[in-house]
Parts: C-alpha cells; sequence; structure tokens
C-alpha cells in the first residue's frame, strides 16, 4: 500500500448488466503520532506523505514552533495501523505533557480535554504573510487542479489541499481521506521548502480548525471549493487571513481580506 491504494474486486451494475472486474480502493488507516515515546494522537489517514503529516499537524497544533524542533522521525508499520515516532527537542516536549495532563478524556465529549466555552476556540495565530492575487489566478488554480489530483483519479475517494503561486500555477498537492490531514500534509511539506508567496486551495468545506491550522502556519490566503462556516470567517478575520468559498468555474466568494485580490 506504498501509494495508499488497494485493488478490490468488485461487481458492477450498468444498464440492466452485471460485470466484474477490480477497483483501486482508497486506504484508510489507523496512525498513530508518538513524541518522544508518548503516543498523543491516533487519527484515521492514508498511509502515504506521514512525514509530512506528522511535521504538519505539530505545527499547526501548536506541538512545535518550528521544524528545527523535530530532531527525527521514523515510520513504522504495525499489525494495526501505522506508527509516526518522532523525537522533539525538551521544550516542545515539557509542553505537551503539561498539556496533556489537562486531557480528561470523557467519554462523549466533543472536545476532548476542553470543560468549557472558553476553552473550545482559541483566538488563532495572527498572519503576517501576503500575497497579492486576482480572481483570475484562483480560476485557473482551480481549473488545474484535477491533473494533480492522482488519488482522486485513482479512488475518487479524498480530498485534497494545493499550494498555488499567486499567479494560480499549481506548485504543490497533498491528498488524504481526512481534508484535516490533507491540508496538515500539506502544511508540514511546506515548513521543509523555500516557497514564495501563495495561497493554499481545498477541496473541501472551511470549518474554524482549517483556518486555525492555516493561520498557525501564516497562510495569508485559504481558498476553497465549498463553504466556510460562520466561525471560521470570524476566526479568518480575527487572524487577519483572506477566506475565499465556492470556488467554482466563474464564480468564487470573498468572505473576508478582499485586499489580497484583485
Amino acid at each position: 500500500m506504498p501509494d495508499g491504494t488497494v485493488t478490490l474486486p468488485r461487481r458492477v451494475w450498468c444498464a440492466g448488466e452485471g460485470v466484474e472486474d477490480s477497483d483501486d480502493v482508497v486506504v484508510e488507516s489507523p496512525v498513530a503520532l508518538v513524541y518522544n515515546g508518548v503516543s498523543h494522537a491516533v487519527m484515521m489517514a492514508t498511509p502515504m506523505d506521514l512525514e509530512d503529516l506528522a511535521l504538519g499537524f505539530s505545527l499547526s497544533e501548536g506541538i512545535l514552533r518550528d521544524s528545527d524542533q523535530l530532531l527525527d522521525l521514523q515510520v513504522a508499520t504495525r499489525e494495526q495501523g501505522v506508527e509516526v515516532a518522532m523525537q522533539i527537542t525538551g521544550e516542545p516536549f515539557a509542553a505537551l505533557k503539561h498539556r496533556r495532563r489537562q486531557l480528561t478524556g470523557r467519554s462523549g465529549c466533543g472536545l476532548c480535554g476542553v470543560e468549557s466555552l472558553e476553552q473550545a476556540v482559541y483566538p488563532p495565530h495572527s498572519v503576517s504573510a501576503e500575497v497579492q492575487t486576482t480572481h483570475e489566478a484562483i480560476q485557473a488554480a482551480l481549473d488545474g487542479l484535477a491533473a494533480t489530483q492522482e488519488l482522486k483519479r485513482r479512488t475518487g475517494g479524498v480530498h485534497a489541499a494545493a499550494w498555488c503561486s499567486a499567479q494560480g500555477d499549481i506548485l504543490l498537492v497533498r491528498e488524504d481521506v481526512g481534508r484535516h490531514n490533507a491540508l496538515d500534509k500539506l502544511l508540514g511539506a511546506l515548513a521543509l521548502r523555500a516557497s514564495d508567496s501563495g495561497f493554499i486551495l481545498l477541496t473541501s468545506r472551511i470549518g474554524y480548525e482549517m483556518v486555525a491550522k492555516a493561520a498557525a502556519c501564516n497562510v495569508a490566503l485559504l481558498a476553497a471549493v465549498s463553504a466556510p462556516t460562520s466561525l471560521a470567517v470570524a476566526q479568518a478575520q480575527q487572524a487577519g487571513m483572506s477566506l475565499v468559498g465556492f470556488v467554482q468555474r466563474g464564480r468564487q466568494v470573498i468572505y473576508c481580506g478582499e485586499h489580497r485580490v484583485r
């Protein structure tokens, strides 16, 4: 499963006829993120680009301040799933242990470890990055996105997050069954690359947590093919981020930060 798919037999019914063949199906697997020997999170993800996922999650969730705090990373396949073991420096690990002591882990909670409404939504990071783009560039990125989604072409079952230049060229794409994972994979990959100013295009809706992750990694403009939530718009406004939703052929909607789109 190195490419994130598995081939399975199937029976297709079409126009009254049944045909047996095979199909590439996207892999969904438990992935455990372990810091200095302590398991912190388990998520369901597509087991590819896991180094990017681990780094991106660590940065977007505020566990690491920058990639230099990650000393080593090893990916190991286990019987039950995949383990990503990271060694991080002392300061962020001490903060992570303190954070873990605050988690109550009550069953049935919507936000585990959160005990009050005040803790449910934290203020986003302020964005200092800048980009100047155009409506035409965002449309160009949309037009070029499908050709870069190899896993989507093969399986039809994944989300994508794409880093686009200010001119609308797609420079980097990551895919996963989970929209959060796709974004974290992209953010992790970007952290290890020198990149010019640009924006992120998502194939999903935009929830507040997607804005929070992007803001934590200093993304100036977040665009998506679907809708934002009200809290996502509020978070983007607070972060100083530009938010563009409903990016479709010939149409897109700017919810905040319109000064970055000419």
